[in-house]
Formats: C-alpha cells, sequence, structure tokens
C-alpha cells in the first residue's frame, strides 16, 4: 500500500529537537498555505494581499514603493481578495480583449487602469521601466490559497483549554501545529491524538484517519457546523518551545 507523502511545509527540515521533540526546524519553517479569511485579513494599503490562480501574494512592498500613484487604487480596492477573475488561467496574464478605440488587443481592466498596465495610446509621460508587471514570478508570492478549509478543535487536556481552529485541507499536522504556538507556545511538547490513535505530524487530517464528512452532511441535509473534530494534546513532560 502506498504511504501518504510527506506534507512538511516546503523550507522545513525534520531534525531532532530539544528533550522529546522532533520536527521541521522552526527557524526556518515557512508556511505554505493561507486560507480565504486569513488572506481577507490583509485589506489595508499598509498591509495588502491578494490572492489569484491558488496562490498568495503580499502587496505591501509595491503599494509602499507606489503610495499616492492613482494607479494603485484598483489594486488597493480588491486588498483582501482573490482576484483570480482578472487573470486568463491558460497564459497567467492579464485577461485581454480588442479595444474599440485602436482595435488592438489590450489589457481588460474594468477597474480602471493599474500599476504596470500600459496607457490605451503612447504617452510620454509613462515610465515603462519596472521591468516584469508586478502579477509576473514569484517575488510577491507568499503561498498557496487553501482550496479546502476544515474546522477543528485542539483540546489541551492538561489545561482544559480548548481553541478552534479553520486550517488548510492540505496542511501537514505540523503546520497546524504552527498555528497553534500563538496560544500554546510549548504545543510541540505535547503527543498529538485522536480517538486515541497517535497522530503522524507529516500527514494531514485525512491522511490521518480525520475524515472530511462536510459532503455527508450536506447529503444528509444535516448542519455540519455541529460536529468539529476534536484532537487531543497530552502533556509530554518537556517544556519545549518554538
Amino acid at each position: 500500500m502506498k504511504q501518504p507523502e510527506t506534507q512538511v511545509a516546503d523550507g522545513a527540515r525534520a531534525v531532532p529537537r530539544r528533550g522529546l521533540v522532533g520536527g521541521p526546524d522552526f527557524e526556518f519553517f515557512r508556511r505554505r498555505y493561507f486560507t480565504p479569511a486569513e488572506v481577507a485579513q490583509h485589506n489595508a494599503p499598509e498591509d495588502l494581499w491578494v490572492s489569484y490562480l491558488g496562490s498568495v501574494y503580499d502587496l505591501t512592498p509595491l503599494a509602499r514603493k507606489y503610495k499616492g500613484d492613482l494607479l494603485l487604487k484598483p489594486i488597493v480596492e480588491v486588498a483582501g481578495q482573490d482576484i483570480s477573475h482578472w487573470f486568463d488561467p491558460k497564459t497567467r496574464d492579464i485577461r485581454k480583449h480588442v479595444d474599440p478605440l485602436t482595435g488592438t488587443l489590450r489589457y481588460r481592466t474594468p477597474r480602471g487602469r493599474f500599476l504596470h498596465v500600459p496607457p490605451q495610446l503612447p504617452r510620454s509621460d509613462w515610465a515603462n521601466d519596472f521591468g516584469k508587471p508586478w502579477w509576473q514570478g514569484v517575488r510577491y508570492e507568499v503561498g498557496r490559497l487553501s482550496a479546502k478549509t476544515r474546522n477543528i478543535r485542539i483540546i489541551n487536556t492538561l489545561t482544559s483549554q480548548e481553541h478552534a481552529l479553520e486550517v488548510g485541507a492540505q496542511e501537514s499536522m505540523w503546520e497546524i501545529l504552527h498555528r497553534c504556538l500563538p496560544f500554546n507556545a510549548h504545543a510541540a511538547s505535547y503527543t498529538w491524538k485522536y480517538e486515541g490513535k497517535k497522530l503522524n505530524m507529516d500527514y494531514t487530517l485525512e491522511e490521518n484517519g480525520i475524515r472530511d464528512e462536510d459532503e455527508e452532511f450536506d447529503y444528509l441535509n444535516m448542519d455540519g457546523t455541529l460536529y468539529t473534530p476534536a484532537i487531543l494534546l497530552y502533556f509530554d513532560d518537556d517544556l519545549t518551545e518554538l
């Protein structure tokens, strides 16, 4: 039987840690997935994220560089949103149309022309020395957009504290653990279990047998939010802080 592929985050490597803990080296840890709700939190010019074609981009440096430029306005208006509809998924370029004025193929910008899009007609005041347009390449990419999210509960059996999390279905347990660090800096000092079974931290929820039953709840016309899987954390007597 083929084993599930290891899901440790890019840039994180499995190394021994202090005490009982082993897993990704969080000094080099980089998130792979972000939920739409997380992207939506970055919705201001000074903290501007967008997603498109399955990836998430931090355009804050771009907004800072062009602060006050009118061509930044259409981008600021969609801060925190998915703008995949701006793009042709085959070319990964901005969608184009035949301009009725010039009869030429131009970028389609219903919200108005934005940064790095050429003007409709030649202009002497348009600086095109910016290199690649902001939407090409990976310079602003911070991760992938979670195509499917799941809700789980994390219960600390030592303190009886419970936290609800929305996580990406493709995230490994190590990545979910990383989400827990703000409210439990010693999360890696616990054994993680579901229904009495120790979880493989390199696997996803589904690979660990924590099934996504949303479709079944929908089929039965039941409210799936009434049942949220609970992961129990058992303290290992080792205060390792990541």
